[in-house]
């Protein structure tokens, strides 16, 4: 049995499997079960908050009262780690990756409202932005304080443990619906949860494949960063676990232009959602993957989840980065 670190317990868990009713899977018999990461929490929803609970629990026992994070604007993240640090009694500074806009809109609002201190980089300076990062922690040390860094979206080998210790839920979920889904479809970012999935699905030995869809970067570099990551975790928790072994799988070819640009073909998938099941997905992480999953079923055996019974997919949140682009939706 695998032992977990210390852990602030600040999601609302477990959260529920809903199966989809009406959504319209053209010509496939599979059947898509929705994990509701979304109902983690209210304001600090989504799958961040499970690797925080890890995260922050460390930033305490290292005895830090402030917290330095980074992402893009409407960073799902930054706003979940704005909130947490402000419940916890936490200073927190964000390191964002844009311009800062004119007013605030989504997440960069909900940052400014928990009292957030923000530091803007542009995308042209951003490869610079761990050396800045550096240099606030010594200011902050300078002036008495002691500050703990959480990379981006906190995927680490300590933000690794939220989706590992999800898939013992995950387990029990499977238990209770007499039903073990043959792929877990996410998002992947960061690598994060895309990685702890794969470690956990292991570690409580469920027999099923997780499968990933890039909303940045390529396939390419999250095998390379979820392998560092996992060894990284392996390193510093002295677990048993064979590196060697990790099966990552990430389907490419549904990030659009970039991180943060969705196509109208996206669009119309959460529209399509949130008509038939009343389920919302955002534009960033969920309505890509979603997209790019549902694709794939239909493409049968010729795609990316051959014999696909049964998939489940993890909603990891993001509905405050729909308001930012509510112009992309197209109402008649």
């Amino acid at each position: 049995m695998i032992e977990f670190p210390n852990r602030l317990h600040l999601a609302r868990l477990p959260t529920p499997i809903t199966r989809l009713q009406r959504f319209p899977l053209t010509g496939s018999a599979t059947q898509i079960w929705i994990k509701r990461d979304e109902l983690t929490g209210t304001e600090v929803s989504g799958n961040k908050i499970r690797k925080l609970e890890f995260s922050l629990a460390e930033a305490q026992e290292q005895g830090c009262d402030t917290v330095i994070t980074c992402g893009g604007l409407q960073s799902n993240h930054c706003r979940s780690t704005a909130i947490l640090c402000t419940r916890l009694g936490l200073q927190v500074h964000l390191v964002l990756r844009g311009e800062k806009p004119e007013q605030p809109e989504g997440n960069l609002l909900m940052d400014y409202l928990s009292g957030a201190e923000i530091t803007y980089v542009s995308q042209h300076d951003w490869h610079g932005h761990e050396e800045l990062v550096k240099d606030l922690q010594q200011d902050y040390a300078t002036a008495g304080s002691k500050a703990f860094y959480i990379p981006i979206g906190a995927s680490d080998e300590i933000g690794l443990w939220g989706y590992i210790a999800a898939c013992e839920e995950l387990k029990q979920d499977f238990q209770s619906l007499d039903m073990t889904p043959d792929y877990i479809v996410t998002a992947t970012g960061s690598g994060g949860t895309q990685g702890g999935l794969i470690v956990g699905i292991r570690v409580f030995e469920i027999p099923t494949k997780v499968l990933a869809f890039n909303v940045c970067d390529d396939a390419a570099y999250f095998d390379q960063k979820i392998r560092r990551d996992v060894t990284l975790w392996q390193q510093r928790y002295k677990t048993d676990f064979d590196v060697k072994k990790l099966a990552i799988t990430t389907v490419e070819g549904y990030m659009g232009a970039g991180y943060g640009t969705a196509s109208e073909a996206v669009f119309a998938s959460i529209a399509l959602l949130a008509r038939t099941d009343g389920l919302f997905l955002d534009p960033v992480y969920t309505g890509k993957a979603f997209h790019g999953m549902v694709s794939e079923i239909q493409k049968g055996d010729d795609g990316a989840l051959p014999g696909a019974r049964n998939v489940l997919f993890i909603h990891t949140g993001g509905l405050f980065g729909v308001f930012p682009q509510q112009q992309n939706f197209l109402f008649k």
